[in-house]
């Protein structure tokens, strides 16, 4: 096992233990199941309800190309856009924001599963996409924060659209 520096800040903070996995960011796959596991519960246990959507093709395009971006993001460095964490409070506002969205995330999940309502759909939008943004920020991880953005305006139009049907 060896040291690898991730990003390209300076100091102690930007060392990782990454042996030969310098490019994949371990925290962030966790993050990225942890957001999926709901996901294909709900997917499972609703499978044959018919499938909603917005209508505009450019805006469902545009809400997928973001959802996968934010992912890869979170999980692959790319080496392009990316700074690393800037000092140890950015580790550490990373690390507990992810862990207060992740609980918020799956209490809101809960509650939907007993109660479908669009405030829920709302949160559940709007909690990963905080998810994305922090860590991009926090990481200095510009394509990643890029990603959250676009999914999150993709994803609040789509909903928004489904309301109104």
């Amino acid at each position: 096992m060896s040291y690898s520096v991730i990003g390209g800040a300076d100091g102690p903070t930007s060392v990782f233990l990454a042996g030969n996995f310098g490019w994949l960011n371990g925290a962030g796959l966790i993050i990225v199941i942890l957001l999926l596991i709901p996901n294909i519960i709900y997917a499972l246990k609703c499978r044959n309800q018919s499938g909603r959507n917005s209508g505009n093709k450019v805006m469902c395009v545009l809400e997928q190309t973001g959802r996968y971006a934010s992912m890869f993001f979170m999980v692959f460095h790319i080496g392009i856009g990316e700074s690393g964490f800037s000092s140890a409070g950015a580790i550490l506002l990373y690390s507990i924001g992810n862990i207060v969205l992740l609980l918020l995330y799956w209490i809101a999940w809960m509650l939907y599963f007993c109660e479908h309502t669009f405030r829920k759909e709302v949160a559940l939008t709007i909690i990963p996409v905080c998810i994305f943004v922090l860590s991009g920020a926090t990481s200095g991880n510009i394509l990643l924060v890029a990603g959250g953005v676009i999914f999150g305006i993709g994803h609040l139009y789509v909903i928004c659209q489904n309301a109104k049907a």
